[in-house]
């Protein structure tokens, strides 16, 4: 059990603030794109997207793995972007490394949930058993493309 729950609930938890953490992301990445702060959004996505990372290190392991140093460094990109974004008010060049932390963070993200829905979906795991098929590559890619050329529009528009 983990912070008093079963695993599957504690499974679910973590998933569902994943996902809201996505979705949330995306939201406020194409605001930035529209030129506008979101801030209750952009509050929901930076806590979801915390507590994502933080309660992956909640599930039973020996060793650290891979998840888990993709969560450091999404914990460490996240705390950037929050300085960014509550501390430093986005002026000057803050105003980048807001756009670029938290489209990073997303990244991130959405990192874990293709490898995890490649994992856990049977049609996607007969597709890529390995992860290293084309349909896991091509899955990756997307993403990265999706996010790299919402971050440079996002970068480029977004006035604090």
């Amino acid at each position: 059990m983990t912070l008093g729950l079963s695993l599957e609930v504690f499974t679910r938890l973590h998933v569902a603030l994943s996902l809201v953490g996505i979705v949330s992301g995306l939201i406020v990445l194409f605001g930035l794109i529209a030129r506008r702060r979101l801030a209750g959004w952009t509050a929901l996505f930076l806590v979801t997207t915390i507590l994502t990372s933080v309660t992956g290190f909640g599930f039973p392991f020996d060793h650290l793995l891979p998840s888990h140093k993709i969560g450091i460094v999404s914990l460490v990109v996240l705390a950037i972007t929050v300085v960014a974004r509550y501390a430093l008010g986005m002026v000057g060049a803050w105003r980048v490394i807001y756009v670029i932390g938290a489209a990073l963070a997303l990244y991130l993200n959405g990192f874990v949930g293709v490898v995890q829905a490649f994992l856990k979906i049977p049609a996607l795991t007969r597709l890529a058993p390995n992860q290293t098929e084309a349909p896991f590559v091509i899955a990756q890619l997307a993403v990265l493309a999706l996010v790299i050329v919402l971050t440079v529009v996002a970068a480029r528009r977004f006035r604090a």
